[in-house]
């Protein structure tokens, strides 16, 4: 695979990733505006969201995959695969 060109990628994908973001800072101004923000900042989620964040700060090609298991359950050796219903 060929990596698309850093201007070409920026030039590309600015717009729907400045989108994103914006997104994202209301989505974290409806929660402090709300009502017991206090107990909803210590939510698991919010953590999790938070941590996120700052790997998206960190240098490194590695981010969305770091993300993505940020966001990810924990291996469990005991998980039975779903059995579709017929």
């Amino acid at each position: 695979m060929n990596p698309l060109p850093a201007a070409k990628a920026l030039d590309n994908f600015f717009f729907e990733a400045r989108a994103k973001i914006l997104d994202l800072a209301a989505f974290l101004d409806r929660i402090e505006r709300g009502d017991k923000a206090e107990e909803v900042g210590r939510d698991p989620r919010l953590a999790k969201v938070r941590r996120a964040l700052q790997t998206l700060l960190d240098n490194g090609d590695r981010r969305a995959e770091q993300v993505q298991q940020i966001f990810s359950l924990d291996y469990d050796p005991h998980w039975e695969k779903p059995k579709p219903h017929y």
